[in-house]
């Protein structure tokens, strides 16, 4: 009876064993897998869909992706509804923002994407799961699922939840929450190609943009200028007036609707109407820059101001006393106010 009672116990075990084996894998096990595909993605091609919460109401972009050692970098944001771009590049002559419609470029010297996450760089968010100490992981019949802390510029973007196809850790999808656990930023990717062939010219700055302009010609320049509706940011730091001065500028045949804002720490938002660059104008430099991501649109962001453009219209805000943090939050909620 004994000997039957040690050939079950010891059956029992061998059949965990073998199950174990033919299981799923540890959280260590994949952890591991992450790394490894981050040390042997040398490139890849992506597309997604990304749904932003985070204005008045949603925006959906298409989002396109080359990436090739980690050293350049081409960003293509279709905006869904009125089909404009943005294109962030990084090559060996700086980062770029190109807005073709607008023939505009700005060129700058940035650590981006380093400094922060970002939710449509495969390489990011395979960091962003292995530097996190305290990563939630679980998993289903095809995806690893992985709820991580972030880094990205907008700070409401509190936590992610990213999920990896199980059979070569392609990214499937990310949405990125905010304290409560809001989905303010919805990304599904539809495409992704590892390791492809891309050469650095296929960053070249001018062949990006005039590849860009092929498929989205530069906007008609009308021939007077058009009134705009003027907005106003709805987040005010403590201790500014919430009241802005308010003055019109004429400058030939452009205006400019300006609002100062008075108090502990001053800023001005300037608007006017988006112009159109002539082909043959050289790259705005900034000594000193970083492309910031204001969930509608892509801003620059150097020393005291923050310019963007959207829906046809130029902004810039200016100030030397408030933070980097709170011109982004300012710049974001311009967007999500009514107008007065």
């Amino acid at each position: 009876m004994k000997k039957t009672k040690s050939w079950l116990a010891m059956v029992a075990v061998l059949m965990v064993v073998v199950l174990a084996a033919c299981g799923e894998k540890s959280q260590e096990d994949v952890l591991n897998d992450v790394e490894e595909a981050l040390e042997n993605t040398e490139s890849y091609k992506s597309k997604a869909t990304m749904v932003l919460e985070t204005g008045q109401e949603p925006q959906t972009y298409d989002v396109e992706v080359w990436q090739k050692d980690n050293a350049y970098y081409k960003v293509d944001l279709k905006n869904a509804k009125n089909e404009q771009s943005q294109i962030i590049l990084k090559n060996d002559d700086g980062v770029f923002v190109l807005t073709p419609a607008l023939n505009k470029t700005f060129r700058f010297q940035s650590d981006w994407p380093k400094t922060s996450s970002q939710a449509y760089l495969y390489e990011s968010l395979l960091k962003d799961i292995s530097l996190d100490a305290d990563v939630m992981f679980s998993q289903d019949e095809n995806h690893y699922v992985f709820k991580t802390a972030t880094t990205y510029q907008n700070k409401n973007l509190n936590s992610q939840e990213i999920r990896l196809n199980k059979k070569d850790l392609a990214p499937v999808s990310v949405k990125i929450m905010d304290a409560d656990n809001n989905v303010l930023v919805d990304l599904t990717f539809t495409e992704f190609e590892r390791n492809p062939e891309l050469s650095n010219e296929d960053f070249n700055t001018e062949k990006t943009m005039d590849g860009a302009q092929m498929s989205e010609p530069t906007m008609a320049t009308p021939e007077e200028e058009e009134e705009i509706s003027i907005r106003y940011p709805m987040f005010i730091p403590d201790g500014v007036d919430s009241e802005p001065k308010l003055e019109t500028v004429e400058t030939g045949e452009r205006t400019a609707y300006v609002q100062q804002y008075s108090g502990d720490k001053p800023f001005t938002l300037i608007q006017e109407k988006s112009s159109i660059v002539p082909a043959t104008t050289a790259p705005l430099n900034l000594v000193k820059g970083e492309p910031v991501d204001l969930g509608f649109t892509i801003g620059i962001q150097s020393a005291d101001r923050i310019m963007w453009s959207h829906e046809g219209i130029d902004y810039s805000l200016i100030s030397e006393s408030l933070s980097e943090e709170e011109m982004a939050d300012v710049a974001r909620s311009v967007y999500a106010t009514t107008e007065k």
